[in-house]
């Protein structure tokens, strides 16, 4: 019975793997093609056919497992139905929307498990580079693999190899937002360069590619101190926490958690140093 869990367990990663993938190909679509069709939503914020048409494949091998899906381009679901999952797919088709309209390559489709609002396992693929993350968290253990033409899930899994956070070394490589670096970041930022008296380098990046760069030892710190959505950051979270890395939400001082009463998240910090 135990190997039946763990098999069923197991194909659900695989399925949200595949989908991933596949989404990332409809992604591709619409980017060379540029025909975006942007709109915009309630707050402001842009949406594109890829978007849409990434949303609707990864619903389509999502919906199968049986396990509830919050998706940005879902209709939101109120928590009065939530509170009663005990676990729950969290997916962002398209994460970094505004990096997709200007071409910056720096965009990610985004799939995290979720079981007792806590981040189970992530996947993470970027269209443009074709570089595949997912983490185990269960396993305590992260992967990276480069996503062949074929795109057979089999393959990639044979293929893919673990990473690990770095060592902090003479610069601290601060993972910053493209689109939302603010004044309390700033802030935050010289306060690192006060404590550790220390170099500091600013990278900055888009979408949730901030997360895979730490998991992977390429960045020391990510902070986070503005808005943010769960579907943003729970395939993130997963890949950092399989790899021994605290996503430390500041509101509350813990950890962050998943599938809360509001979508909302709290600033956070993502951090490798002592």
């Amino acid at each position: 019975m135990k190997n039946e869990i763990q098999n069923e367990i197991l194909m659900d990663y695989l399925v949200a793997i595949e989908a991933s993938v596949k989404a990332g190909v409809e992604i591709m679509k619409v980017y060379e093609n540029g025909n975006f069709q942007v709109e915009l939503k309630e707050d402001d914020s842009p949406v594109t056919l890829a978007d849409k048409s990434a949303n609707s494949i990864i619903n389509k091998f999502l919906k199968p497992t049986g396990i509830p899906i919050i998706s940005e381009e879902n209709e939101e679901i109120a928590f009065g139905e939530r509170e009663k999952w005990d676990k729950c797919w969290i997916v962002d088709p398209l994460d970094g929307t505004k990096e997709f309209i200007k071409k910056s390559g720096e965009f990610t489709v985004n799939i995290a498990l979720i079981e007792d609002n806590k981040p189970v396992f992530g996947v993470i693929y970027i269209p443009v580079s074709r570089e595949l993350y997912y983490g185990d968290v269960k396993a305590g253990k992260s992967y990276k693999v480069v996503v062949d033409d074929k795109n057979k899930v089999e393959d990639l899994i044979k293929n893919a190899e673990e990473i690990f956070p770095g060592s902090v070394q003479q610069t601290i490589n601060v993972a910053g937002s493209r689109s939302h670096i603010n004044k309390e970041t700033l802030g935050f930022i010289d306060e690192i360069k006060e404590k550790y008296d220390q170099e500091v380098n600013i990278i900055p990046k888009g979408s949730s590619l901030k997360f895979c760069l730490m998991a992977e030892g390429l960045m020391d710190v990510y902070p986070r101190l503005g808005p943010t959505m769960e579907w943003d950051t729970a395939a993130g979270h997963a890949i950092c926490k399989a790899v021994g890395l605290t996503v430390l939400d500041k509101g509350t001082g813990k950890e962050m958690l998943y599938n809360r009463k509001k979508l909302l998240n709290n600033s956070f910090v993502v951090s490798n140093l002592c």
